[in-house]
């Protein structure tokens, strides 16, 4: 893994461009102490076996190395079992980079860390939006910014993320109770295609997006193991979990590179590959 460089340059439009820099934490302690979602109730017991987890998040960042991606790391805190989900701390949109309000207790210091990368990097930051909102829940597309109404964002933070961007249209697409974040039902992979698990949202928010993309639907399956939460890292080039085949077959018909990565271990407590990658610049 390579480190950020000192004012590091932020910038995201999109989903899908290539990828140039991404801040990841290892899994190194990792673990399920509480349930805070779905996914979760089905491995309180077996748990994460944290030297696999660190192996899959090994191979999953040499696979976005060997593409030209720069790694850099934030430095895993024993007491922060949920730190591996670097996309949740904050987000990027154009060429400002938003410091999340976390919904959970057990992650609010994660934030804490974050920071203090950020300073020590003298990377410019914004924070402060109300109540709660978390980066899985913003998906950015161009002038239009989809932001999850969830148990994790608040309509308060999306109307005050809009008053803060008042050139970007930012449009709240709720989502139903047991959905952890926009990012595990809907997921942008190009210009005009997006993955979308339809049962998540209602009638009028699923029209938006029909309207606006030509949707690849999800099943009930791919949805649990985060078929959705697929990485993509520009040139079409897109990090699917490997067990995912069917979604593979169709992303690999519709003229993308799949790049399989088995991430098992790590899907166990809630997330994927998106959520695993905090970008800072796509060009």
């Amino acid at each position: 893994m390579n480190g950020v460089a000192v004012g590091q340059e932020i910038q995201c439009k999109s989903e899908y461009t290539r990828l140039k820099n991404v801040l990841v934490v290892k899994p190194s302690y990792m673990r399920i102490t509480e349930i805070i979602n779905e996914t979760q109730k089905h491995y309180e017991n077996s748990n994460i076996n944290i030297p696999l987890a660190l192996e899959q998040h090994e191979a999953f960042v040499k696979v976005l190395d060997e593409n030209g991606v720069t790694v850099s790391e934030i430095q895993a805190d024993a007491t922060l079992p949920e730190q591996v989900f670097t996309r949740d701390i904050g987000f990027t949109i154009h060429d400002e980079l938003f410091v999340a309000t976390m919904n959970e207790q057990v992650r609010q210091s994660e934030v804490n860390h974050f920071i203090t990368y950020l300073e020590e990097h003298e990377i410019a930051y914004q924070q402060g939006l109300p109540r709660s909102i978390e980066g899985g829940d913003v998906v950015v597309d161009g002038s239009t910014v989809w932001v999850g109404k969830s148990g994790r964002t608040s309509q308060e933070a999306i109307q005050e993320l809009q008053m803060r961007l008042p050139s970007y249209k930012v449009e709240g697409l709720s989502l139903r109770k047991d959905i952890l974040h926009l990012d595990c039902v809907f997921n942008i992979i190009s210009e005009k295609v997006a993955l979308v698990y339809p049962p998540a949202f209602t009638k009028n928010d699923l029209k938006k997006l029909e309207s606006r993309f030509q949707l690849i639907y999800v099943s009930e399956e791919e949805q649990f193991y985060m078929g959705p939460n697929v990485l993509s890292i520009g040139d079409g080039k897109i990090v699917s979990l490997s067990q995912n085949n069917r979604l593979n077959r169709i992303l690999t018909a519709q003229g993308f590179t799949v790049l399989p990565v088995d991430f098992s271990e790590i899907i166990k407590s809630g997330g994927s590959f998106r959520c695993c990658t905090l970008p800072l610049e796509r060009g």
